[in-house]
């Protein structure tokens, strides 16, 4: 097992550091609010360690679990100490009309994140269409969860997929770093289903495979 750095410290931090604390991972939580962080990490258990907001974090895998609107100036922030991380990027660039985006036209939130990190830091979007506590149940009634990913590097996308799998979840590769901006539009879906059909969150989107 390995260790995941997680910069945040809400239901995606919680959620996803619960399933890796529990996969045997050892997991470091980070937030700007020291306080919380250490909160965090006794709910995570297992062993969960805190590390110092701004500094390189422990782990090769490094969770962005902040929203959209703070994961730039977070990854500026963080500058140097990102260089040679995989970055895995959860965030939905969502407007709060919740049918458009705050990112610059043409660009998407994963695109953005990767032009303020490390030139050498491999970017990899993943866990955005799922929400917290969806994702926290894990699996239910043998249904799989699925987990979409997209990124550039093939073993980037390799080690975040193993990861995925080491969580009792299910990696499903969609492609290169520009189809998380299809993903990042799965959270639009998701959002006009509550709104419009389904009228509440417990329910994930995912892939069945027939025959």
């Amino acid at each position: 097992m390995s260790i995941i750095s997680i910069i945040g410290s809400g239901g995606m931090a919680a959620a996803i550091g619960g399933l890796a604390a529990r996969a045997g991972h050892t997991v470091e939580l980070m937030n700007r609010d020291a306080a919380k962080a250490r909160a965090l990490a006794e709910r995570v258990g297992a062993g969960a360690t805190t590390g110092t907001f701004g500094a390189a974090p422990a782990g090769d895998i490094v969770i962005l679990a902040v929203p959209y609107p703070a994961v730039l100036d977070v990854v500026k922030q963080y500058g140097e100490g990102l260089a040679g991380k995989l970055l895995v990027d959860i965030t939905n660039p969502v407007a709060s009309d919740h049918m458009s985006f705050v990112t610059p036209e043409g660009s998407f939130g994963a695109q953005e994140i990767t032009k303020a990190a490390p030139a050498d830091a491999d970017v990899v979007k993943a866990f955005n269409t799922q929400f917290s506590h969806v994702l926290a149940a894990g699996p239910s009634e043998g249904h799989p969860l699925d987990v979409f990913i997209a990124g550039d590097d093939a073993e980037a996308k390799a080690r975040v997929s193993a990861f995925i799998k080491s969580l009792g979840l299910r990696p499903m590769d969609t492609g290169p770093l520009p189809m998380a901006r299809t993903l990042e539009h799965v959270c639009l879906l998701s959002l006009g289903l509550v709104a419009h059909s389904i009228n509440h969150t417990h329910f994930s989107i995912g892939v069945s495979l027939l025959g």
